[in-house]
């Protein structure tokens, strides 16, 4: 052993108390001390921030850390902290600090007592600072999370871009260290290029995390309910879930309490000391589950997450590998769960219409990639290496089995026809639709926009009728992902044709079109889920028995079955099975009014039919609800009993007057009465509400659009919604 690999072996042992280094760690360091640059490109949970802390306490002088989060800086700071007696070897130096600590951190720094400062790249900007930077002396310069600095990062930050000109201007031979867990061929190619260091050593450990698997469900309606069942099957062991939205983070954390799982929502807006204290108490043990957007788990080091679940697919597939890196980062256990739905993928489009083009065309392509990870059915493992540059060699490499890929393969069909044909017809229509309409074109659905340009009239009108508008669309999207169509970015969302599909049209070759996983009981741990839309219930059977009931029961009152429980509720009720009033009361759409009104026949027939059939009825199936919402129907009720306007009661919630009517509809079908009469008599003569009244008594559906057609126009949308609620209101509450 040399005298600088024993130098480094007894440095690591005083500083951080290890006996050994872990993968590339060594060889980094080593490059860092003889002064050259260096570009790391190491997975969450490789051991990046010691490539750097070892080298700055080992050398003369003060190491400049860029790390673009705040909190980030602190943990780190408290960690080496933690590892010396001198308070001063870490500081911070950000907008979070007064004059006078200020005044500390560049006594420390002039007094040789500071080995690492970080910072953030505005801070760097800022004239004194410079200045006072350029008069000490600079061991290096670490860029962390350097894939900030490319557009083509999944986290670009548009301050990383100047960097190399601020570090030329602190001093001219500093060595540059670029750290990075997360970055594509082309974003490594545009970090090197930005920080000017082209001929960088450069240390690339493998991206394959061969403990942990990845799995992908579909999202339907009943998500929460997967998610709670999925993390009491996995009681005690600690776990992230990550949403987009805050609202949403603070409803499923509700949910999960409500359930009696130990879990604390996570997110940007929640004051500086109440995340600070979630956090503690996540790292502390004190509670499982944190519930988060992406702001959380930047820096965390808990080596024991046991899963990652995301409640909504990420923007990128870099985002979704960082995320799920933080689930067994001690080698063990670590289940990535995602739930995936295209219509969250054209939610992200949509929040993306109002930026640059340029921005627009990188986050389509960033997200199309998405899409093609979540809709494969080849490996996910071997998806993901690819995508970061790397091969899975199937002799050697590891983990192997562990995705929901590999272990249920996806029936696959051969499409190569309906490819051909869904191209040919983009084509023949000029390029000019959005999916939607394409598919809609191609099973031969009329709408406005296609009659406009008359395609209706065209004989390739309806050509694929044999297939359903499901199959379409999922076609389009993977002719998508093959690359060989294109989404246009100027008119957003239009199909184009690429390169690659004019060629198919001329030379069709085979083309193995995926069929989605369809997840049941048998199917590993996963669990039976009603998808709206597809008519597919938990349980077929019961359906048709509580169908009956409700029927049978209907006549017996002299109202139409619709007044006793609406469809979706009895679907949630044989995908829930409750055999007691309060878990009835649980049920979508159902409430403790109306359980309590109809729910007794109900409750006996599901208990007796779960006892014959020995169903294994899970009790946290039965999914308590938060009721988050019984603020804003506690204050419809209360407005409408004292009769004000309910248009003023909608605005005063900021809301519009077709889902202030949403919010009243489900008051009155879980069970509560409410007398709109007052409004009603205003819009609706005598006649016209006998009229209506008549109608529904005698119908067979509640559904408006039914009710529209039945009357010809002569009522709108809203007044026959309206009348809706009086009727329920009267004649099931």
């Amino acid at each position: 052993m040399s005298i600088i690999e024993k130098d480094l072996q007894a440095s690591l042992k005083k500083y951080f108390g290890f006996g050994n280094f872990k993968g590339l760690q060594e060889s980094v360091i080593k490059s860092i001390l003889a002064g050259e640059n260096t570009f790391v490109i190491m997975p969450t949970g490789g051991g990046k921030s010691l490539c750097y802390q070892l080298p700055a306490l080992m050398q003369e002088g003060t190491a400049i850390v860029v790390s673009p989060l705040i909190a980030l800086m602190k943990n780190q700071v408290d960690a080496i902290r933690g590892v010396s007696n001198t308070e001063g070897i870490a500081h911070v130096l950000n907008s979070s600090l007064n004059k006078t600590e200020v005044k500390q951190v560049k006594k420390d720094i002039t007094d040789g007592v500071t080995k690492l400062l970080y910072v953030a790249p505005e801070s760097l900007t800022k004239e004194d600072n410079v200045e006072f930077l350029r008069s000490v002396k600079i061991s290096f310069m670490a860029v962390d999370e350097a894939h900030c600095i490319s557009e083509w990062g999944h986290d670009f930050r548009p301050e990383y871009r100047n960097l190399k000109s601020i570090i030329q201007r602190i001093g001219d031979n500093i060595p540059i260290i670029g750290l990075t867990a997360t970055a594509t061929p082309k974003v490594q190619e545009d970090i090197l290029k930005n920080l000017g260091m082209p001929n960088a050593n450069t240390f690339k450990a493998s991206f394959n995390r061969p403990n942990l698997y990845y799995e992908i469900r579909p999202k339907t309606k009943n998500v929460d309910a997967d998610i709670i069942r999925f993390i009491k099957q996995n009681e005690g062991k600690s776990g992230i879930v990550y949403c987009l939205s805050r609202k949403r983070v603070e409803e499923l954390a509700q949910a999960l309490q409500v359930n009696g799982i130990k879990a604390v929502p996570y997110h940007a807006g929640l004051d500086a000391k109440t995340r600070s204290k979630h956090q503690d108490m996540f790292l502390m043990e004190d509670i499982d589950v944190v519930v988060a957007t992406i702001a959380f788990g930047m820096g965390i080091d808990k080596p024991d997450v046991r899963f990652v679940i995301h409640h909504d697919i990420p923007k990128s597939i870099e985002s979704y590998y960082q995320e799920t890196g933080r689930a067994g980062r001690d080698g063990g256990e670590g289940h990535c769960l995602a739930y995936y739905s295209y219509k969250d993928i054209e939610k992200l489009e949509k929040f993306m219409s109002g930026k640059p083009v340029a921005e627009q065309e990188i986050g389509h392509a960033l997200l199309q990639e998405v899409v093609a990870f979540a809709e494969t059915s080849i490996s996910r493992r071997k998806f993901i290496l690819h995508y970061f540059g790397e091969e899975f060699d199937n002799e050697t490499g590891e983990g192997g089995e562990m995705d929901d890929n590999v272990r249920h393969p996806k029936k696959q069909q051969e499409a190569k026809d309906s490819v051909k044909l869904l191209l040919e017809i983009v084509d023949k229509t000029n390029q000019k639709y959005k999916s939607k309409d394409l598919v809609n074109v191609i099973i031969g659905k009329e709408n406005a926009m296609i009659n406009s340009h008359k395609t209706h009239e065209q004989p390739f009108f309806g050509a694929g009728k044999d297939h359903d508008k499901i199959y379409w669309m999922a076609l389009t999207r993977q002719a998508l992902v093959a690359g060989f169509l294109k989404k246009d970015i100027e008119t957003y969302g239009v199909i184009k044709l690429s390169k690659a599909g004019k060629e198919f049209i001329k030379n069709p070759q085979s083309f193995m079109m995926t069929e989605d996983h369809v997840f049941n009981e048998a199917n590993n741990d996963s669990i039976v889920t009603a998808s709206k839309g597809s008519g597919g219930v938990a349980d077929a059977v019961l359906m048709g028995m509580l169908k009956d009931l409700r029927k049978k029961n209907a006549k017996k009152l002299g109202v139409p079955p619709f007044v006793i429980f609406q469809d979706p509720s009895l679907e949630d009720m044989s995908l829930k099975y409750p055999i007691t009033l309060e878990e009835l009361s649980n049920v979508h759409g159902v409430g403790e009014g109306k359980a309590k009104k109809y729910g007794k026949d109900f409750i006996k027939l599901i208990e007796k039919y779960v006892e014959e059939n020995d169903v294994i009825r899970p009790d946290d199936m039965v999914v308590k609800s938060t009721g988050s919402n019984s603020a804003l129907k506690l204050y419809i009720i209360q407005n409408v009993d004292r009769k004000l306007p309910l248009s003023d009661i909608a605005s005063a919630k900021g809301m519009e007057m077709a889902d202030f009517i949403k919010e009243m509809e489900a008051i009155v079908y879980s069970g509560t009465k409410l007398n709109i009469d007052y409004w009603l008599n205003d819009i609706l003569d005598e006649d016209q509400q006998e009229e209506i009244h008549d109608y529904f008594m005698e119908s067979e559906t509640d559904k408006i659009d039914v009710a529209i057609e039945e009357f010809d126009g002569d009522y709108d949308d809203e007044e026959l919604r309206l009348y809706r609620i009086k009727f329920i209101s009267e004649v099931a509450n």
